[in-house]
């Protein structure tokens, strides 16, 4: 598995409606996306924090085939969180892993 986590920082006052467009930009760009196995917003527990997207592919190439493609222009297209915020300011970045070790589901 190949997971891609995001960070993205929002300011408190935005936080709800930043929810909701990222929200709905997932539901409308990620379904039927090929070698997808999930997608979920966490939301941080402190005041000021950072929210993660994360996104797991079967493997790094399904990964890039998704970078390439329609759906991944139509989730950027208001900004690099679906919903106008920068993915350059504080506190934001992009890291991916490769799963070693995973217990469950």
């Amino acid at each position: 598995m190949y997971t891609v986590m995001n960070r993205i920082a929002v300011p408190a006052v935005g936080a709800a409606a930043f929810e909701e467009r990222f929200a709905e930009s997932m539901r409308a760009t990620l379904s039927g996306v090929p070698g997808l196995l999930g997608a979920r917003l966490l939301r941080p527990q402190q005041a000021g924090g950072v929210y993660v997207a994360v996104m797991d592919f079967e493997d790094e190439e399904a990964f890039g085939a998704w970078m390439r493609s329609e759906s991944f222009r139509a989730a950027h297209a208001h900004g690099a969180s679906g919903g106008g915020e920068s993915a350059d300011g504080p506190g934001n970045g992009v890291e991916t892993f490769e799963t070693v070790v995973s217990v469950g589901a």
